[in-house]
């Protein structure tokens, strides 16, 4: 089923022992537009503090209560590695995340152990040498959506599929329609993505979308 990633955002996170965070963010591949992290705030009110859990802790989302359900005590959780959604995970991150996690992160040998090797009691510093591919979604909001014509409009927010965590489609809301309309545009007409540009280009044409 589809659904608007935004409706995910503040939902509760709900560990093996009680309620832990709330949802602030998504980490995606960009090549296949595929979720593999959701990042929760574990701070409080005076200071916020964002980790990662990897999608195959976490139970499919309760819509009605707005929460999730993850495999996880709060202690793991809380010892989970930290993220700065605000530039793309470093490549010493995503090794902290794979030893963290074990087989539950997406690119894993799946002969690691899985949550019995998680420690309790390890914490991981966030460094800044850059991963290419895995991108904070929020990251993304407002980026120029241009097809091989011209301009389509601005990127609002995605449409993912729940079942298989896959981004389908961008959400974007178009440059010469009337006032707030939007346009569902498949992820796979994505051409390129211009990061320091903050421009997504598509293969097809406006009449195309």
């Amino acid at each position: 089923m589809l659904h608007d990633l935004k409706a995910l955002t503040g939902s509760s996170v709900i560990a093996t022992d009680g309620e832990i965070g709330i949802v602030r963010n998504f980490l995606f591949d960009d090549i296949s537009w595929t979720i593999h992290y959701v990042v929760v705030d574990v701070g409080n009110w005076l200071k916020r503090r964002d980790v990662v859990l990897p999608i195959a802790a976490i139970d499919p989302p309760d819509w009605a209560q707005k929460a999730f359900h993850i495999h996880l005590t709060k202690e793991q959780v809380s010892n989970s590695p930290d993220v700065d959604t605000e530039k793309p995970v470093s490549r010493q991150q995503e090794i902290a995340m794979r030893e963290y996690f074990g087989s539950m992160a997406y690119w894993v040998n799946s002969q690691l152990g899985g949550l019995s090797l998680i420690p309790t009691g390890m914490k991981y510093p966030l460094h800044t040498k850059e991963d290419p591919n895995l991108r904070s979604a929020w990251g993304l909001l407002n980026y120029e959506v241009w097809a091989t014509d011209g301009e389509m409009g601005r990127l609002e927010g995605f449409i993912l599929d729940e079942a298989s965590w896959h981004i389908g489609y961008l959400d974007v809301k178009a440059t010469d329609w009337p006032l707030d309309s939007s346009v569902p545009i498949p992820t796979s007409w994505i051409k390129s993505v211009f990061w320091d540009d903050h421009r997504v280009t598509l293969h097809h044409t406006r009449t195309g979308a």
